[in-house]
């Protein structure tokens, strides 16, 4: 039986490290700010925003919400990504995502502020990913695996780290940051041939290809670490990951659970970027 890296007491460690911080804004007299702007009533988008303000609410930080209708235009977004960029009271900013396709994503992404994009959606901020400089913030989501890997004390110092997906929000800025953890890595996709016998082969896997429970007992092997990002929903209406792990966790040495595992981190890593943005905006 692997063990099981549960995420709430990730979550719990940080908090506590957020509430000192936000203290010692509060101290300032400054209220650290999140924006959030979600475009339609997209029910994954409903949720999340709900989870993010929820956590943000309990750490102290202040959540705007902006709703804007489906068909709104492409003028009407950019005013309002203008709008949220130059308000001085507005610390960060999450744009939920995917936006209607009627919209020019990435221009609207990159008009935000590079300093309030506090989940890695600007070029620049990407950028800071790829190069290490701090510039914005990354994603929250492979944060939110990193955070799991060191809460845990898993050295990744000459392992061999395979991830499973090459999306921006996910895949790619894992794997860069899994190369700053001095790790081997290699990214599997759609395209890998043998798919399995590279996942086998690692120390520390990661899949984030959203496909509910396509990582199964074949695809792993004793003595590996598996953060599983998936989010989806099984026939039986169940939330379940990309690794199917009732067939996995059997042979594994530790695992992450759907839910309780990378989701339930990534909105505290979220909050911390606001955090972040607002002490450095204060000099604090």
């Amino acid at each position: 039986m692997a063990g099981l890296l549960t995420g709430k007491e990730v979550a719990a460690s940080l908090n506590e490290k957020i509430r000192k911080k936000v203290e010692l804004l509060y101290g300032a007299g400054i209220i650290p700010t999140l924006a959030v702007i979600r475009v339609g009533d997209n029910p994954g988008d409903i949720s999340y925003e709900k989870g993010a303000a929820s956590r943000c609410e309990m750490l102290g930080i202040s959540c705007r919400k902006i709703l804007l209708p489906r068909d709104v235009t492409q003028e009407k977004m950019l005013a309002v990504i203008q709008q949220v960029s130059l308000d001085d009271e507005i610390h960060g900013v999450l744009l939920l995502r995917p936006l209607p396709k009627h919209l020019d994503q990435t221009l609207i992404e990159n008009a935000l502020a590079a300093e309030k994009d506090v989940d890695g959606m600007t070029d620049l901020s990407m950028s800071g990913v790829f190069t290490g400089k701090s510039v914005g913030f990354p994603p929250c989501t492979p944060q939110a695996c990193m955070e799991i890997l060191d809460h845990y004390g898993i050295d990744c110092t000459g392992k061999k780290a395979v991830v499973v997906g090459r999306s921006l929000v996910v895949g790619k800025p894992a794997a860069m940051m899994l190369v700053r953890k001095n790790a081997t890595v290699t990214i599997c996709h759609t395209r890998t041939e043998n798919m399995a016998a590279v996942t086998r082969d690692a120390d520390i896997l990661i899949v984030a290809a959203g496909r509910a429970g396509m990582i199964n007992a074949d695809y792993v092997r004793e003595g590996q670490t598996v953060i599983d990002v998936g989010i989806n929903v099984s026939e039986e209406g169940k939330l379940c990951g990309d690794v199917d792990f009732g067939s996995a966790e059997p042979v594994v040495s530790e695992i992450t659970p759907v839910p309780g595992g990378v989701g339930s981190v990534t909105t505290s890593v979220l909050a911390g970027h606001v955090v972040e943005a607002a002490m450095k905006k204060a000099g604090l």
